[in-house]
């Protein structure tokens, strides 16, 4: 079983900002509340501090203004990245059990139990005695993924994490992310697919250099307008077939791309 934690929200971000030193603001003034046992998608085009934003969520960053409350454990997935140490597949997932172990301890076989679990969750068991540097991209997400999971937290915030994937994985991890928040976990996560976003429901964010940060509904905040806007190219939704439960993709007019400063 996963997080049960109910009532107040998991976190709130009240009027964030950040910058690099004394260098412009990526953004500010930003709120952003993550509810127990639901799910947050995070869009915006790139270099608008999508990854910066999940990264003072999660506590790793601090904010130049403004505060984050959280409550329960956050789990944290970047982006793969090439390591530099081969360690064991095994051993890579194993270390998000650190938190749960004393000073000098080492891992018991219930922790060994639980990385277990979490490597197979992910569909990559036969990889556990591999070494994590010889791994594709998108192995190695799954993999971090895995090691989050691991750590038995309340939160699970993913940077792009279906971006190295193939459509097989990316299937997955979408299902994986939406079985985990029926569980009782909050998810939070970002991406440049509005179809996944849609896919997945429950809240989402649209980061804009020009308007802020906007949340609601998915399938609300989610319009042909908005979509338009915010990646400077002509876009549509269409509601297709798909058993019985119809979806939606978003479909571009290649020849409508348009001038990111004339649309901001």
């Amino acid at each position: 079983p996963r997080s049960k934690i109910r009532g107040k929200p998991m976190i709130e971000a009240r009027n964030l900002g950040f910058r690099f030193g004394g260098g412009p603001w990526v953004f500010r003034g930003l709120d952003v509340t993550v509810e127990p046992s639901s799910i947050t998608s995070l869009l915006g085009s790139n270099g608008v501090g999508k990854s910066t934003l999940l990264r003072l969520l999660a506590g790793i960053s601090e904010p130049s203004e403004g505060s984050v409350s959280t409550r329960g454990q956050i789990g944290f997935v970047p982006q793969a990245t090439a390591g530099v140490f081969p360690y064991l597949v095994s051993d890579m997932v194993l270390m998000g059990r650190a938190r749960q172990l004393s000073m000098f301890s080492q891992p018991g076989a219930e922790d060994r139990r639980i990385a277990a679990e979490a490597l197979d969750r992910v569909g990559m068991a036969h990889l556990a005695s591999r070494p994590f540097t010889g791994l594709s991209g998108g192995q190695q997400q799954l993999i971090l993924i895995a090691r989050a999971l691991a750590t038995g937290c309340d939160t699970l915030i993913l940077d792009e994490p279906v971006s190295a994937l193939d459509l097989r994985n990316q299937a997955l991890v979408l299902e994986l992310l939406s079985n985990l928040r029926h569980e009782g976990l909050a998810v939070v996560l970002s991406t440049h697919s509005p179809e996944h976003a849609l896919h997945l429901g429950g809240q989402a964010l649209v980061l804009d250099p020009s308007d802020g940060l906007r949340a609601g509904p998915a399938d609300e905040l989610l319009s042909d307008d908005v979509l338009t806007r915010l990646y400077g190219i002509d876009l549509f939704r269409v509601t297709v077939p798909d058993g019985e439960r119809p979806r939606n993709i978003v479909v571009t007019r290649y020849e409508g791309v348009r001038d990111a400063v004339a649309v901001s």
